[in-house]
């Protein structure tokens, strides 16, 4: 089969950062699915992934977690799914990447993709909406439903992969108020056009610009950039008793720094349940139906923002490229397989 991966840790400008190769299809087993790969975002872990973590020598490395495609065969275990099913998930950190043609994931954290979507739409959400919905449920302890609810969400990088689906999810499944943070003008439509009640601009004073909106207090953060930069400047100005999450791996984070205001840290990794096994590891399968669902009957929209062609090296290094530049917009996907001559 086709795939997309690396050898060496490299500057992504460099000819051999990602390379094209054939290796051997894999075989199922246990509640494995093999799933011929139809299309692949592009999200900041795969660029994180790459300059950290070089393969042992003589290996390749395939990238790559969000994919959406067609079951292709099954190990003995499976109850979820059959061949032919259409299916979109996030894959694990711990094994091979989706930058595949087919690829080998657990069952107990693949979703059914959304009927009303293409492949390349859907391969847009399963990273990012199991991020945002166990960030806002799980760690921030949002409440689901449309009863007021008299407390801000602040949502640092709201045009982001995991933004673009957080704001959705806040906003259509809670009443909270929804504040984010953009910089650039077309960011900040792009966080009103997905239900943002409110934008500010994170590169000046945020106290300022929340004060003067009048807005319920911000109770509630999710910080999802940079935030070593933002997050004792929040702490003045967050409510007394609130939660404060991230997902990000700020160089420097000192948690007392919320200590006078008693208000709670939360880590959010998506990758925690299939990394541990944990118990409650079908959660993510459970969690994609339902955002398979919202999609259905419209309540949330993909956030794919630019398709960058087929699935090759040269397309997924345009697309680390701009994920490292800081200057994306929602999510980049790829689509298909071409033939090409392996390195």
């Amino acid at each position: 089969m086709k795939a997309v991966g690396y050898k060496k840790s490299l500057p992504i400008e460099d000819q051999d950062a990602l390379i094209d190769f054939e290796t051997a299809k894999p075989e199922p087993k246990g509640r494995d699915i093999r799933v011929a790969v139809k299309a692949i975002s592009a999200n900041p872990v795969d660029y994180k992934v790459r300059k950290r973590a070089a393969p042992p020598e003589g290996e390749t490395k395939i990238l790559g977690y969000d994919a959406a495609g067609v079951v292709d065969a099954v190990g003995p275990d499976v109850t979820l799914f059959k061949p032919g099913d259409e299916v979109f998930y996030a894959g694990s950190i711990l094994r091979q990447g989706t930058n595949s043609e087919f690829h080998l994931v657990d069952e107990r954290i693949v979703g059914n993709k959304p009927k009303s979507l293409s492949f390349a739409q859907a391969a847009a959400l399963p990273l990012t909406s199991i991020t945002a919905w166990e960030l806002l449920f799980d760690r921030l302890g949002a409440v689901p439903g449309k009863s007021v609810d008299p407390r801000t969400l602040l949502i640092t990088g709201g045009a982001g992969g995991v933004g673009s689906i957080l704001i959705q999810l806040a906003r259509r499944l809670t009443g909270l108020t929804v504040l984010a943070t953009a910089t650039r003008p077309e960011s900040q439509k792009w966080c009103l056009d997905l239900g943002a009640h409110a934008v500010i601009d994170h590169g000046r004073p945020m106290k300022e610009q929340i004060e003067s909106l009048r807005l319920p207090p911000v109770a509630l953060v999710a910080s999802l950039t940079f935030t070593d930069q933002h997050y004792k400047a929040i702490a003045e100005f967050m409510a007394p008793q609130g939660r404060f999450g991230l997902i990000d791996d700020p160089p420097e984070f000192a948690m007392s720094t919320f200590k006078g205001k008693a208000i709670s840290v939360h880590w959010e990794s998506m990758f925690t349940r299939s990394s541990f096994q944990t118990p409650d590891m079908i959660a993510q399968h459970h969690l994609l139906n339902d955002v398979s669902d919202l999609i259905d009957k419209g309540v949330l929209r993909t956030t794919l923002d630019q398709t960058f062609g087929t699935i090759n090296a040269a397309n997924l290094k345009r697309a680390h490229a701009l994920l490292e530049s800081g200057k994306s917009r929602g999510k980049i996907v790829l689509e298909g397989w071409q033939v090409f001559t392996a390195s």
